[in-house]
């Protein structure tokens, strides 16, 4: 999933204006002084973690409850809580010249009140990964581009084309392959089934909403001049927030009392219990940053063009690394969701050269 990855803040019409004001941004220098062999060094790392963590931390989210973990608070902390290390980056960073049009009130808002979402969003997530096999729960997840398209609409005014429309037609499909199939690798079965595919989908609602009002907030509150160091800074203060309301759930659900002997009959013994977990952690982490790290080097819309390819390659994965079984229904679904993708991937490479052709007739 494509989720408590980075938040992009950046639509179109901030990047065509990234674009056309080069020579006013502060983070530009930074880039112009890298060699073009350099520049594709770094977006090709970047490609790499984002693709590969995002892949690593929905398989350990699901090898932690097959060797015997069953806490779905700690599976939902550990998504936000490795928000820490990005204050390594953050601190290598000029601040911003561009001072925010909202107060200090309203900035506090807007962080607490989507802290809260990310944080109801991870929990669903878990459940939905306890609940379903890590193949079907990444190909439903993958229904996020379709609820994204549709708020974006909205509440972003962003305009539907065909390749949206196409795209939302084939997911939808797929995600319903999935969810009309009794899977046999699933930790559950019957309804329970149903209910794991519902709370998934119900977390793919969430956070495409979540990403909705983000840029919303962003354009419409803020108004603030997009840069590296904003993008890291809403990552770090909604992920200590969404941690807070983990940490809380953890200790008034009892769930805590748990741990130790949860630690203790880890199937794989206790060092692998506390290096699933950590790993889990580092491994959503590593991937905010690479999202960051391509907005900062391309632009938004080829992160999140990379970002969607986490949803093809994590099933595949799951195959190999749990011997999930290829069903028929997985494979249907697979059809229908890797051109579904393919088709949201080509809309924002379109939207990509209109930007372009934009900048290049303001130059001329």
């Amino acid at each position: 999933m494509i989720h408590p990855s980075v938040n992009s803040p950046l639509n179109m019409d901030e990047e065509e204006s990234f674009l056309l004001k080069e020579e006013d941004e502060e983070v530009l220098p930074q880039i112009k002084k890298l060699k073009r062999s350099q520049w594709w060094i770094f977006v090709f790392i970047s490609i790499f973690f984002l693709i590969s963590a995002q892949a690593v931390a929905v398989l350990l989210g699901r090898f932690y409850y097959d060797q015997g973990g069953n806490s779905k608070w700690i599976s939902t902390l550990v998504q936000t809580v490795g928000f820490p290390i990005l204050y390594l980056p953050l601190c290598f960073l000029p601040a911003s010249s561009s001072q925010s049009s909202c107060s200090f009130k309203t900035l506090v808002w807007i962080y607490l009140s989507l802290g809260l979402a990310i944080g109801l969003d991870n929990l669903l997530y878990s459940y939905g990964l306890l609940l379903l096999s890590a193949s079907a729960y990444s190909l439903i997840c993958a229904t996020q581009l379709v609820f994204n398209a549709v708020f974006s609409y909205f509440i972003n005014c962003e305009k539907i084309t065909f390749w949206t429309v196409t795209s939302v037609f084939l997911l939808t499909i797929s995600a319903l392959v999935i969810a009309l199939d009794d899977d046999s690798d699933s930790p559950s079965g019957g309804w329970i089934y149903v209910i794991g595919c519902l709370l998934t989908l119900l977390a793919s609602l969430i956070y495409s909403l979540q990403l909705s009002l983000m840029q919303f907030s962003f354009e419409k509150l803020i108004k603030k001049e997009s840069s590296f160091a904003m993008v890291l800074e809403m990552q770090i203060y909604t992920s200590l927030v969404a941690s807070c309301v983990s940490v809380m759930g953890l200790f008034a659900s009892g769930e805590w009392k748990m741990l130790k002997m949860e630690m203790e009959e880890f199937h794989k013994g206790q060092v692998s219990y506390v290096l699933t977990l950590v790993g889990t952690a580092v491994s959503w982490q590593l991937g905010s940053v690479a999202a960051v790290a391509l907005i900062f080097l391309v632009s938004s819309l080829f992160s999140n063009l990379i970002g969607t390819l986490s949803l093809i390659v994590t099933p595949l994965a799951a195959l190999v690394v749990f011997e999930d079984k290829l069903t028929v229904a997985k494979i249907v679904a697979m059809l229908f969701a890797i051109p579904g993708v393919a088709f949201y991937m080509y809309k924002n490479y379109l939207d990509g050269l209109e930007v372009q052709r934009a900048s290049e007739s303001q130059v001329d």
